[in-house]
């Protein structure tokens, strides 16, 4: 494929944008990266009444935290824009009149009054209002009203909108994803394309921006595919070629019923949204990915699982591995079960593999918050090391190593009770003795002596290593003792030890 391949992204900025959405911008950064081609951002700002100032800030944002940043857009101006819907109105309406002229659409002057009459009169004979071609001629538009009428009303500025009106035909499409699909388009609505406040409907607008934005692939999710239909219409009655269209299956809850939501993620403790999001009429505040410790890295593997498979066993993939690897051809159409401990799965992979000193630097911003003193940079970068391989977040690090820096506030009480015996304070003040007659205090020395005085004294090793590591750790967690005496100093330990004979003796 050439560098003919432009796929965009296209949120309403009405709120935080859902992890569906990221999902759904990924794809098409994937896709139009593999194919050396373009990947254009554009703000479907037309619903004004749903508009939230925020909104957009945030999409961009999320977008760069990801690393898929757009090629196109506002702030990045192509030869294409401008990006948002509200600042290309003036360009619509042109384009709805030619579908009038061509007889693919009409303009309508039903009020709201009577619109609800024709409705409620469907309703009380059970049947389903719909403003097609069954019905379009007993309404009050220009199919109905001879063209000097319409002039008129057009003239005075009477409210009105502009109707589709579909070719009847059994319409055959193509979807990348779900292959052939087949539709009597006499199912069809008279879908408004146009109001008279002269702003688009979502239809014709995104059809309309397609075009010229010159889209070779409309790369979308699930939601969208009963408007496949009606796009293509659009795309036949302009006489334009149609882009290829790939609709993505939809992100599930855990249980894997239903499309996955908010509530979804606050009753079951995780997050929809890739950054925190605070809504400015109620303050409430929706965490984020971000926020909860996850990495963009494992942010991208988690949604590229979500409908998509490589054909293969692995499962970690950097974003270039991730370029190379994608294609429509491995999405699935049915839907993708979001699991969150899968998720913190992919969270803990890429956690691991991070540089020492990247971990220690975050870990020792998270001390500095607490106020507790973490001594240089290096040795938290140590510390860091010794344990993140059993952690999954930044935050978990105090709990897996808070004791590097200072000592166990208490001590869990069922290794107490298994490992400080009647006879332990006195084995801990010999234990004590060798530390003192130690020369060499590295973790390999510190090992030496006394092991090597344990086997003197012909003793078993846990009479000693368990209370050791419970004095130093307060429990019977943590990295090689010896390494953690070493780190903390002679001192430290047989400070710690002192108070574990005061508090358990």
């Amino acid at each position: 494929m050439s560098t003919d391949v432009r796929v965009r992204f296209a949120p309403s900025p009405t709120g935080p944008l859902h992890i569906g959405g990221v999902r759904t911008a990924l794809f098409n950064y994937l896709f139009a990266k593999k194919h050396n081609g373009t990947f254009i951002l554009r703000i479907e700002d037309t619903d004004q009444n749903r508009y939230v100032e925020s909104a957009e800030e945030y999409i961009i944002e999320a977008l760069n935290w990801c690393n898929i940043p757009y090629d196109e857009g506002p702030g990045k101006e192509g030869n294409c824009g401008p990006y948002r819907q509200s600042e290309r109105k003036n360009m619509y309406r042109a384009y709805a009149e030619e579908l009038v002229e061509k007889d693919a659409a009409y303009y309508a002057f039903d009020t709201a009054e009577e619109l609800a009459q024709a409705r409620a009169s469907c309703e009380a004979t059970t049947e389903t209002f719909i403003y097609n071609h069954n019905n379009r001629l007993n309404f009050t538009n220009s199919l109905t009203l001879n063209p000097e009428e319409v002039k008129k009303r057009l003239d005075r500025g009477d409210e009105f909108a502009v109707r589709f009106k579909p070719e009847l035909k059994i319409l055959n499409m193509y979807d990348e994803i779900r292959k052939g699909i087949e539709i009597d388009t006499a199912l069809l609505d008279d879908k408004v394309l146009f109001k008279s406040d002269g702003m688009p409907t979502y239809h014709l607008a995104n059809v309309v921006d397609d075009h010229t934005m010159k889209i070779s692939h409309v790369i979308r999710g699930e939601e969208w595919l009963p408007s496949m239909a009606l796009h293509v219409l659009l795309y036949e009655s302009f006489g334009w070629d149609r882009p290829k269209f790939a609709h993505l299956p939809l992100i599930l809850k855990p249980t894997g019923k239903g499309k996955l939501s908010k509530r979804d993620g606050d009753k079951m403790g995780f997050s929809v949204f890739p950054l925190d999001w605070k809504d400015p009429q109620t303050g409430e505040v929706s965490t984020g990915f971000r926020e909860d410790g996850f990495l963009p890295e494992a942010m991208v593997n988690i949604l590229a699982f979500l409908g998509w498979n490589p054909g293969s066993d692995q499962e970690i993939f950097s974003l270039e591995e991730l370029v190379q690897a994608f294609s429509l051809a491995k999405v699935n159409s049915s839907g993708a079960k979001y699991d969150p401990e899968k998720a913190k799965w992919f969270q803990q992979q890429w956690y691991v593999h991070q540089d020492d000193a990247v971990v220690g630097a975050a870990f020792a911003k998270a001390l500095q918050e607490k106020n507790i003193p973490y001594g240089s940079k290096d040795y938290v970068s140590i510390v860091a090391g010794m344990v993140k391989e059993r952690a999954v977040f930044t935050k978990d690090l105090f709990e897996l190593a808070g004791f590097f820096f200072t000592a166990p506030p208490n001590y869990d009480e069922k290794a107490v009770k298994k490992s400080w015996k009647e006879d332990t304070n006195q084995i801990m003040s010999d234990v004590i003795q060798v530390i003192k007659g130690t020369e060499d205090d590295t973790a390999a020395g510190l090992s030496t002596a006394i092991k090597g005085w344990i086997t003197s004294q012909e003793m078993g090793f846990g009479k000693v290593m368990m209370p050791l590591r419970l004095a130093l750790v307060g429990s019977l967690m943590g990295p090689d003792v010896f390494e953690i005496a070493a780190m903390i100093g002679k001192k430290e330990t047989i400070s710690r030890i002192n108070t574990a004979k005061e508090k358990l003796g």
